[in-house]
C-alpha cells in the first residue's frame, strides 16, 4: 500500500470546496441549518484517530507488536493503517465540502440571518474535517515499518 499523498488530499479538498460553492449558490435557501452537532462525528474519529496514533507507538517503542499473546497483532496494526488511510480521505472529503459552504457563508453573515445561524456549524465542520484528515495521516505514518535492511532476518 503506498502512503496517501497530502497533494492530492489537498487537491480533493479543494475540488469538494469548489462543488460546494456551486450548490450553495443555487440551493442555499431550501437547506435546514447547519448545526454545530454535524461535526460530532468527524472530532469522534478524529479522536479515535488520535487514541489508536498513540497505541500503536507505545506498542512501537516498547517492541510489543508480534504474534504473542501480549502483543498487538501486526495485521491489527496494518487495519489501523487502512483505518487511518480512509479517515484521511473522509477528512478531506467532508473538510473540503464544509469549507466550500463557509466561502459562502462568511461573507454575508452581516446580511442573511441563516448564514449567521450557520456559522459555527460550518466552522466546526470545516475543522473538524482538517482534524480528521490529519489525524488519519499520522495514524497511517505511525503504522508502516520499514523493511529489513539487507542481512537481517524480518521479525
Amino acid at each position: 500500500m503506498t502512503r496517501t499523498n497530502t497533494a492530492e488530499l489537498v487537491a480533493v479538498a479543494g475540488f469538494f470546496a469548489a462543488a460546494a460553492v456551486i450548490l450553495v449558490r443555487r440551493f442555499y435557501g431550501a437547506w435546514q441549518t447547519v448545526s454545530p452537532v454535524w461535526s460530532l462525528p468527524l472530532w469522534g474519529f478524529a479522536l479515535l484517530c488520535v487514541f489508536l496514533t498513540v497505541m500503536v507507538r507505545r506498542r512501537r517503542e516498547e517492541g510489543r507488536v508480534g504474534l504473542d499473546r501480549s502483543q498487538m497483532n501486526p495485521m491489527m496494526v496494518a487495519n489501523f493503517m487502512v483505518v487511518g488511510k480512509a479517515a484521511a480521505w473522509a477528512g478531506a472529503i467532508i473538510g473540503g465540502w464544509f469549507l466550500g459552504v463557509a466561502v459562502w457563508v462568511i461573507p454575508r453573515v452581516n446580511v442573511l440571518a441563516a448564514a449567521e445561524a450557520d456559522l459555527p456549524g460550518v466552522i466546526a465542520g470545516t475543522l473538524g474535517g482538517v482534524a480528521l484528515a490529519v489525524a488519519g495521516v499520522v495514524l497511517e505514518r505511525s503504522c508502516e515499518v520499514s523493511p529489513p535492511t539487507e542481512g537481517e532476518p524480518a521479525r
